[in-house]
């Protein structure tokens, strides 16, 4: 593995949403400084790293003048809108375009390295083991914005000289997630005393990583400054059945499944799971090309 990033200085865009907010802590214990970016500053001053990293309210698709940028300084841009709906054209209308011309204006100020977080579901229905080499099949709009944005960079990358990491993001879980996934409405269900969850049949398999697993290996990755698409998975496929049921044992919980309620959405094949491509707990990392 290439040897460790010696400039600590951080641009982290979407820095209130769900893995910002469990990132920054990762990034200032490694003795890191960080200039954090969202949008609401009120929202960012509730959380505890707040005093800790340069704060930044902006919207990045009306410009960057206020941040300052030296040569050395690194990204790792998590901010992307429209999440609840991904088949909305402002996917590809608004946020690509926003999130490129971010991006190259930091490039342009000196920027050094980009480590962006991509989908899984730029794979696209394929099925079974995916590994980060296969070729890309969005279906959705969200993930066909993601992959241009990739493949803009990649082309800018001919052009201007910086270090780009592709980080292909699995399913997650764990505090702070939507309101909209599937746990934390099971959790508000449980919370409120129903009797029955209703959800999809459940047997759908699937790559699921706690967020404090998720961040970890995207701290290893940035800092390894290897170049390259890399999956961020546990490459442990699950049922979603299986990953409800044993939320609910841990919950101590009585409610019953209504499987079935909802159909199996149709953007995603029914079993898929990501090669694991960092073990950052045994300091292991796939070489790319």
């Amino acid at each position: 593995m290439s040897s460790f990033n010696k400039t600590k200085n951080i641009i982290v865009t979407g820095a209130t949403g769900f893995i910002g907010q469990h990132l920054i802590p990762q990034l200032l214990n490694n003795n890191s400084h960080v200039i954090a970016v969202s949008r609401d500053e009120t929202k960012a001053s509730n959380f505890e790293w707040y005093n800790d990293v340069e704060y930044y309210s902006l919207d990045i698709s009306k410009g960057i003048d206020d941040i300052k940028v030296r040569d050395g300084y690194g990204l790792i841009h998590l901010a992307w809108d429209d999440l609840r709906d991904y088949k909305s054209s402002r996917h590809i209308d608004v946020n690509l375009p926003s999130s490129f011309n971010f991006i190259e204006s930091l490039i342009k100020k000196g920027l050094d390295q980009v480590l962006v977080t991509g989908t899984c579901f730029e794979y696209g229905k394929q099925s079974g083991l995916i590994k980060s080499t296969v070729e890309c099949q969005p279906v959705n709009s969200y993930a066909i914005a993601k992959n241009e944005l990739h493949k803009s960079l990649r082309q800018l990358k001919k052009d201007k000289n910086f270090r780009l990491q592709w980080a292909r993001l699995f399913y997650m879980h764990g505090k702070g997630q939507s309101s909209h996934s599937i746990l934390s409405q099971l959790d508000t269900a449980i919370d409120k005393n129903y009797e029955s969850f209703n959800m999809s049949s459940g047997e759908q398999i699937r790559d699921y990583l706690p967020i404090e697993k998720v961040v970890q290996q995207l701290c290893y990755l940035y800092f390894s400054r290897n170049e390259g698409i890399f999956n961020i998975c546990s490459g442990m496929p699950i049922s979603i059945k299986a990953l409800v049921e044993s939320h609910i044992s841990k919950r101590g919980s009585n409610i019953k499944l209504n499987l079935g309620y909802y159909p199996h959405r149709d953007y995603e094949p029914m079993e898929y799971w990501g090669e694991k491509d960092i073990d950052n707990e045994n300091h292991q990392m796939k070489t790319k090309s």
